[in-house]
């Protein structure tokens, strides 16, 4: 159930974003946009495994050796962009914004969003 949240989270953060570059940048929004809400998921999920490795650490379990570390988060970032790229294409964007409720979210808090979890990850990463 927590994971339909954030599907849902990440759903709106991007009609919202498409709602708002579509105007100024015509076809090149869509393109815009999924590189957004990429990054965004990247940094929230970046912030996650952040957290938990810091308090594995701190709870002295064992690691996984930094190689292993890097190939395993390469995969997670091609796995994310494979799959927003399927999510956000054309069909089910169609649907997202017909569905999607005339609330606005404002710039700003769509550019805090992936800022913020990048400054917590690296916030945890330093107690790594």
């Amino acid at each position: 159930m927590r994971f339909f949240i954030l599907a849902i989270m990440f759903d709106s953060f991007y009609i919202a974003l498409l709602n708002l570059t579509k105007p100024k940048f015509g076809r090149k929004a869509v393109l815009l946009t999924l590189h957004y809400i990429c990054l965004t998921e990247i940094a929230f999920y970046m912030l996650l495994a952040c957290f938990f490795s810091a308090f594995a650490s701190q709870l002295n379990i064992g690691k996984i050796s930094s190689g292993k570390a890097i190939i395993i988060s390469i995969l997670c970032v091609l796995l994310i962009y494979l799959k927003n790229w399927m999510r956000y294409n054309g069909k089910r964007r169609n649907i997202l914004n017909a569905k999607s409720k005339k609330h606005k979210l404002q710039a700003w808090k769509l550019i805090a969003v992936p800022v913020a979890c990048i400054i917590m990850a690296f916030i945890f990463y330093q107690a790594i």
